[in-house]
């Protein structure tokens, strides 16, 4: 079975605590604090690996996690990072919160690595701590704990056009007809069980690539089957083929079969019905002479809503380099980008959710302040000098309800926003 779903644990790992120590050498009777810093935890990292098709690896390994930062050592000696972990799956793979559902990432186009989740930073050794009052503190900061989550990987296949119809009308036969793909084919309902895609190359024309979507029975939009496993990948595509057996060697109406595929397209997400479509008539060899013409009747009834029709045989190739250069014209008119999906959820954010935080006024120092385990941690997750990542703190804060907290103490554009420390200037 073609493994397009799969779901994990995974898990950052933790920053080493800082070290409490005082420096003991012959001659200096009072050595100050040297406790050293520990050691950033590691980072849980997707990464494309265009050699890999299926998620099948993760049915056997459910858990993966980074190495935990080490503790910090004496004589200012910084603890050792942990080594990240970087996870490779196909392109196509959608990142996804299990408990929301929510997209984390979606490993498509452009976006080949993306850090899911970061290492918790390191705790400062005791040296940090030395004040004129306090000359041998005897505490270090804790490493940040590790984030673990629950993901779903979801695989939808990236193609341009998706070949979909019901279970043998001759999608595999097409498909091994008119590109480089070898699917395997043999005369059972229901015999593809994974999407196979192809290259179509034309004379004159770039190609395109084709996904034989597996053959779809009613109530796949309900899960009936494996129709959900398949509808996925129809999500990517820009443009349908349908493809019916015109000659209803099997006693099957054409028509009655393209409005039960598309009422389960709408069923499952209505934006798919709105991608163009053509209609592919097989087995027009298989029409004897003489009878009504049932290509005629499926034009009949489909081109006057916008969908054009292309009599065809897989097995001969007739009408088959029309059809293609027909689908080729179609893709031409649209965005050579895939669809790419937005990210939803985010969980150095989320993974905060519930901890506690405070805003107040300082009228002494005319100041608002923000404190809490939530703030201080986001604080050390991000670099807030880079604009990405001061941007991305905006979002945090306005995402928790802080800003909103501020706006009803009566800040004001131009005022004072202290966050242990950090002092910024507040702007809407």
């Amino acid at each position: 079975m073609f493994a397009d779903r799969a779901k994990i644990i995974i898990k950052s790992g933790k920053g080493g605590d800082g070290h409490v120590s005082f420096r003991r050498e012959k001659y200096v009777p009072n050595g100050g604090p040297d406790g050293g810093d520990g050691g950033k935890g590691g980072d849980v990292i997707f990464e494309v690996d265009e050699g890999l098709n299926t998620l099948t690896d993760f049915r056997h390994k459910r858990k993966y996690a980074a190495q935990n930062g080490e503790e910090g050592k004496k004589r200012n000696c910084h603890g050792k990072n942990g080594a990240d972990i970087v996870i490779k799956v196909p392109a196509g793979t959608i990142i996804r919160d299990a408990a929301s559902n929510k997209v984390i990432a979606d490993m498509s186009g452009g976006n080949k690595r993306q850090i899911i989740l970061h290492g918790g930073q390191g705790g400062n050794g005791n040296q940090h701590y030395a004040t004129s009052t306090m000359q041998a503190p005897k505490y270090a900061q804790p490493g940040q704990p590790a984030t673990e989550l629950e993901v779903l990987l979801e695989l939808k296949v990236i193609a341009d056009v998706g070949l979909v119809g019901f279970p043998n009308v001759g999608k595999s036969t097409l498909l091994s007809r008119v590109t480089n793909a070898q699917p395997k084919i043999a005369n059972y309902h229901f015999t593809t069980l994974n999407p196979n895609l192809g290259v179509v190359d034309l004379d004159g024309s770039s190609g395109f690539v084709i996904a034989d979507i597996p053959g779809l029975i009613e109530g796949a939009s309900e899960g009936i089957g494996l129709g959900h496993e398949f509808l996925r990948h129809i999500e990517r595509t820009k443009v349908m083929i349908h493809m019916v057996d015109a000659a209803s060697t099997e006693g099957r109406d054409p028509i009655a079969d393209i409005y039960a595929i598309n009422k389960e397209l709408e069923a499952y997400n209505p934006e798919l019905c709105k991608k163009p479509q053509v209609i592919a008539a097989n087995k027009i060899d298989a029409i004897y002479p003489g009878d009504e013409d049932p290509v005629e009747k499926l034009r009949q009834e489909f081109e006057p809503q916008g969908i054009p029709v292309y009599p065809i045989s897989a097995v001969s190739g007739q009408g088959l380099k029309e059809l293609l250069y027909a689908v080729w014209e179609l893709l031409q008119g649209m965005d050579d980008e895939p669809v790419v999906y937005e990210q939803e959820y985010f969980p150095e954010t989320a993974v905060y959710a519930d901890e506690p935080y405070t805003v107040s006024y300082d009228k002494e120092a005319d100041e608002y302040v923000v404190e809490g385990p939530r703030i201080e941690k986001m604080l050390g997750y991000t670099n807030i000098d880079s604009e990405k990542g001061f941007l991305f703190f905006q979002r945090f804060l306005r995402d928790q309800g802080i800003l909103t907290e501020l706006e009803k103490l009566g800040i004001e554009e131009g005022d004072t926003v202290r966050m242990y420390g950090l002092s910024f200037d507040y702007y809407k």
